[in-house]
């Protein structure tokens, strides 16, 4: 179970460990907190007082300090992974459900023909779809495009990433992905 991290504003900033966040917490960083404590770390007997050390790892977790804003301009990171998770695991072009072995990163002007490697530019394609479209256009291939694809709010890449969220965190962040989301339903 990792713990979310976000900024004094609720901005969330990565997905730390529970070593990570307990650091946090004993450095006295934790603005405040959303959830119930879903983890107890304890530690060593205080000489002082004769009790066992323990923290409560809340899920959600705000962190003292400067808000940077420069990350939430920029687009997140484009992987293979979080491009199947935004389309579902759903080929653009035949609509089939797919494994994510089964499935490659198809470029919808190919990279030959001067697209770009990026959110805009790229859809979910299963294996004998891209294969039949090839470095052609998608009109030129007489093909056409079941989806649109969009670039993944910071939210939204989050929860792209892959990781087991809990339902606090879940709510979360889909609280703040924006209605055209794939991700939503």
């Amino acid at each position: 179970m990792d713990v979310l991290q976000l900024d004094v504003s609720g901005r969330p900033q990565a997905w730390i460990s529970p070593k990570e966040a307990a650091t946090l917490y004993a450095s006295d960083a934790v603005a405040w907190t959303i959830g119930e404590p879903c983890l107890v770390l304890r530690g060593g007997i205080q000489r002082s007082s004769g009790l066992q050390s323990r923290i409560e790892l809340h899920p959600i977790i705000a962190v003292r300090g400067a808000v940077p804003s420069r990350a939430w301009r920029q687009a997140p990171a484009l992987s293979n992974p979080k491009l199947f998770v935004r389309d579902k695991m759903v080929c653009a072009y035949c609509g089939g459900i797919f494994h994510p072995e089964d499935l490659t990163r198809e470029h919808i002007i190919p990279t030959s023909r001067g697209g770009i490697d990026s959110w805009m530019n790229c859809i979910t394609a299963c294996r004998s779809c891209n294969g039949r479209k090839g470095s052609r256009l998608v009109h030129e291939a007489r093909m056409e495009l079941l989806y649109l694809p969009y670039v993944p709010s910071l939210h939204e890449d989050m929860i792209l990433r892959g990781r087991r969220i809990l339902v606090d965190q879940m709510e979360f962040l889909l609280a703040s992905v924006p209605s055209h989301s794939r991700l939503h339903g």
